[in-house]
């Protein structure tokens, strides 16, 4: 593994959140200040293809990286793009049997708007 790698990974393994490639760029420049962008997004795409971490879409906001590679869901709010974890429990199962075949992955992300949101609206 690249040092640049290592330092990325560590960065979103160290995160109590989901940080964006422009959020894991700019913690990464102060550690290693040579490093550019698009070295970011290349091992960031490596290590989502290793299954290291994984990729949050959403739509309206940038991607995200999530280091947990378990099945669980994300919460996702469609105002601001906060995103939060949630476990589901045993889905997996419940859809091959509804399905009738068996699942690679799956990705399961649920929207809302959170309470700060909700807050700014009134």
């Amino acid at each position: 593994m690249t040092k640049q790698r290592a330092i990325i990974k560590e960065i979103i393994s160290l995160s109590d959140g989901h940080l964006t490639a422009e959020e894991i760029y700019n913690i990464a420049k102060s550690r290693m200040p040579s490093i550019a962008l698009g070295t970011v997004y290349r091992n960031l795409g490596k290590l989502c293809e290793e299954n290291e971490i994984k990729l949050v879409s959403k739509r309206g906001f940038p991607d995200c990286y999530d280091k947990s590679t378990l099945p669980h869901g994300h919460l996702i709010c469609d105002c601001c793009g906060k995103t939060s974890d949630f476990p589901i429990t045993d889905i997996g199962r419940e859809l091959e049997s509804e399905l009738k075949t068996n699942l690679i992955s799956y990705d399961i992300n649920a929207h809302y708007i959170c309470d700060e949101c909700k807050n700014k609206m009134r």
